[in-house]
């Protein structure tokens, strides 16, 4: 009998967000419709937001855009479309699905909504790796620089958080004190390089896409997808050493292999992004929260969370280069400033709790 003709049950309790298990010989399916709907709405607006990068000034018109896309338009349309805009959108939607999903599994992971790695210092560490391959060695090797850095920080900040074993403020503090020693490494090795490296290197430490090319978007877009199949089945168990790690242990779950297993997974998601448009600040915080509260559910919400992330980042860049600046406006510097909004409204939310 084939894998079509298997006999499935399937067993709901309506659209609410709760689970719709199906099942059948040797299939086994957990959908949460909620969460589902939020990932293809989040989805279908960040694509959206990536068209209106791609005819945001005119010079396009959106059915030439359509035509270059499929093969049909003319030669200077497929240049604008495919060689400078498309590359910039691509990218720009993979790394912001990176920060998203790397957010959503540090959060969880350290149980603690400020568990970022912009927040505790991944993101500094694979930066500093990424510089270092930048300014005295070959720019090809730059991913495996930011994974390096981004590892060996985390294996730090854990040794300085072993007694917390990556919950509560132990973690956050101990992120921030290794974050900040690294923002001054990457300080002096600016001011140690060569004056053309050093203006490209500040700029894509400010986190930019402006230097997006066609040649980068397929292995970073290889590298999420690989890295959010490995995430998918650990998800689950990661959500369950909420109830403790002797309640989770008694379910069967390693919870020491578990955490080190996401950490290496949460790493390579932000050296995917790190490598690619450098440490872009507050997507990954944001993101995981904002879909949280369309998702109203718990656990890591892993897929709500890159949806969320790369509609930020596609924003935020559309907002960058749709400014009336001099210059191109780096996107990091517009993620800077969202950021800085969001925490002003948790505060302000607080506040009016209390």
């Amino acid at each position: 009998m084939s894998v079509l003709e298997r006999p499935v049950t399937v067993r709901s309790r309506g659209l609410t967000g709760r689970p719709v298990a199906v099942r059948g010989r040797g299939l086994s399916l957990r959908v949460r419709p909620r969460p589902l709907a939020v990932t293809l709405l989040l989805t279908l607006l960040a694509a959206g937001t990536g068209a209106l990068a791609l005819t945001r000034d005119g010079l396009v018109p959106p059915a030439e855009v359509l035509g270059a896309l499929f093969g049909a338009g003319s030669e200077q349309a497929a240049f604008v479309v495919l060689e400078l805009r498309l590359p910039r959108v691509a990218l720009g939607l993979v790394v912001g699905a990176a920060l998203g999903a790397a957010g959503a599994l540090f959060q969880q992971l350290s149980r603690n909504p400020l568990g970022s790695p912009d927040i505790v210092g991944f993101n500094s560490g694979a930066a500093t790796g990424a510089l270092l391959v930048l300014l005295h060695g070959d720019p090809a090797y730059v991913a495996a620089g930011a994974a390096g850095g981004g590892l060996a920080t985390a294996i730090v900040v854990q040794l300085l958080a072993r007694r917390g074993s990556f919950r509560g403020n132990r973690l956050i503090l101990a992120g921030i004190a290794v974050g900040s020693l690294l923002a001054s490494v990457n300080a002096y090795l600016l001011t140690r390089a060569a004056l053309d490296h050093a203006q490209s290197a500040q700029l894509w430490l400010i986190g930019s896409l402006g230097s997006a090319e066609r040649h980068q978007v397929m292995p970073a877009l290889l590298g999420l997808g690989a890295l959010l199949l490995a995430a998918l089945p650990v998800v689950r168990r990661l959500d369950l050493l909420e109830m403790g790690d002797e309640a989770a242990g008694g379910l069967g779950v390693d919870a020491a292999r578990t955490r080190v297993f996401v950490l290496l997974i949460a790493v390579g998601l932000s050296a995917v992004a790190v490598s690619a448009a450098g440490p872009i600040v507050f997507v990954a915080l944001c993101a995981p929260q904002l879909a949280r509260r369309l998702r109203r559910g718990a656990g890591t919400g892993l897929l709500p969370a890159a949806a969320m992330g790369a509609l930020l980042l596609s924003a935020s860049d559309l907002v960058a280069i749709s400014l009336p600046t001099a210059g191109p406006l780096p996107v990091g510097v517009v993620t800077g400033a969202l950021g800085g909004v969001y925490l002003a409204w948790l505060l302000g939310r607080g506040r009016r709790r209390r």
